[in-house]
């Protein structure tokens, strides 16, 4: 049995606030009784209706993508530009938790179970995501220490970062950095580098939580297993880290 509203905004009909208005507006009815009281329980089984009409449940679908480049991280644009969305063949709506660069490649995950999806996302809990960065210039050892430490930005003081690789390319012009972070603000990776001089050229995806793209080539997907899923699930409970 789950709330009401929880069911309607799972079913993709409206924001799970918005649905606590549907309900007060007396515009639901559960198995043809007209319910005005949040926090009323029902069950996907029940026949719910909203205006009229019953709501059909999504069977809950979870992806792994390896992002390309030139792909926008959302499910629609007013520009005919392509989509992450437009690179899976799934018939349930799904959609992107959280977003990659445009010019960003690596481990996008995708879903249409939203309880899953703002588990992941909220920064109190702190799931590790791992990037590989290609930056411009040598990266010394007190730099290292600024981005490991948090870098304060003009918005926002970023968390503690782990630094798990710092090497210089043949040249000795540009450093490749694996870093770990557990938040994801917009474009954070790359204002952390920008503040402490060494622009980011190229930035990479390489972990969410447990999840890799290993295997996958840029632009193809595979379902989450049974068991990656109940791991990231108790990575967002119990804040363990996702380390290989």
């Amino acid at each position: 049995m789950e709330r009401l509203q929880k069911l309607i905004a799972q079913a993709g009909i409206a924001s799970r606030r918005a649905a606590e208005q549907l309900i007060v507006d007396g515009r639901v009815k559960v198995n043809g009784t007209v319910v005005r009281e949040l926090g009323t329980l029902a069950q996907t089984s029940d026949q719910i209706e909203v205006d009229g009409t019953p709501i059909k449940f999504e069977t809950n679908v979870y992806y792994v993508l390896n992002k390309p480049a030139g792909v926008l991280s959302t499910t629609s644009d007013d520009k005919s530009r392509r989509t992450v969305v437009d690179l899976i063949q799934e018939t349930n709506r799904i959609y992107p938790i959280g977003r990659l660069d445009y010019d960003t490649t690596g481990v996008l995950l995708l879903t249409n179970d939203g309880d899953f999806a703002n588990a992941l996302i909220h920064p109190r809990f702190k799931v590790e995501k791992e990037y590989d960065v290609k930056a411009q210039g040598l990266i010394r050892r007190e730099e290292s220490a600024m981005l490991a430490k948090g870098i304060k930005l003009e918005d926002f003081q970023s968390q503690p970062a782990k630094i798990l690789d710092v090497r210089y390319d043949d040249k000795k012009e540009n450093s490749h950095v694996s870093i770990v972070i557990t938040e994801g603000k917009y474009h954070q990776i790359k204002r952390m580098f920008e503040a402490i001089g060494h622009p980011v050229l190229k930035l990479r995806r390489a972990r969410f939580g447990n999840i890799t793209c290993d295997g996958l080539k840029q632009g193809e997907s595979r379902a989450l297993k049974p068991h990656e899923i109940k791991t990231l699930w108790n990575l967002a409970k119990h804040g363990n880290d996702g380390s290989r």
